[in-house]
């Protein structure tokens, strides 16, 4: 009974979830286990052809999982993003993992301005947008959850990388 009871718990049956940056690393990972669990997915990335070879592997394995390509340092695109979500949904979102980030990886003195630009806007700005935008989806819900996905970069220094340990220690302490 036990087994049974656990099983049920940990259900996500039918819930929704955004995962930014489903294709790789941690992401990818995510969208196997939330729709393990039974999850309703939609994911995003910059590379259409690695999003496309996901989604027809996820699809095989039977879960549902459907995806945007996404340059989530734009705002124009995560706006589109949001409104794809909240048509595929219903209007109403359950969970939102801001998992997305990237690296230009440097010794600090040598990144641009451009190069600040490009982390900010891609590891943080992104994460912090696409959370107002999904606010209104989530309390739709009636349980709405965001979740920031932080590096361990953000906590232990690195010889290279001081712009992405900035963007993504912020999240640590929430």
């Amino acid at each position: 009974m036990a087994g049974a009871e656990q099983s049920q718990r940990w259900s996500l049956k039918a819930k929704t979830v955004l995962v930014t940056g489903g294709t790789k690393g941690i992401g990818h990972a995510i969208v196997e286990e939330f729709a393990g669990f039974g999850a309703v997915i939609h994911t995003c990335a910059r590379n259409e052809y690695e999003l496309n070879e996901c989604l027809s592997k996820w699809q095989k394995k039977g879960f549902q999982v459907t995806g945007s390509v996404c340059d989530a340092s734009l705002r124009p695109e995560r706006e589109k993003l949001m409104q794809t979500v909240s048509s595929m949904f219903g209007g109403k979102l359950d969970i939102l993992i801001n998992n997305l980030g990237a690296i230009r990886s440097k010794p600090t003195l040598d990144y641009t301005a451009e190069d600040f630009s490009f982390h900010i806007s891609t590891n943080l700005e992104s994460a912090y947008h696409l959370s107002q935008l999904a606010h209104p989806l989530l309390k739709a819900s009636g349980c709405g959850n965001i979740i920031f996905m932080s590096s361990i970069a953000g906590v232990v220094s690195a010889s290279v990388g001081s712009i992405y340990s900035a963007t993504k220690g912020l999240y640590t302490n929430y």
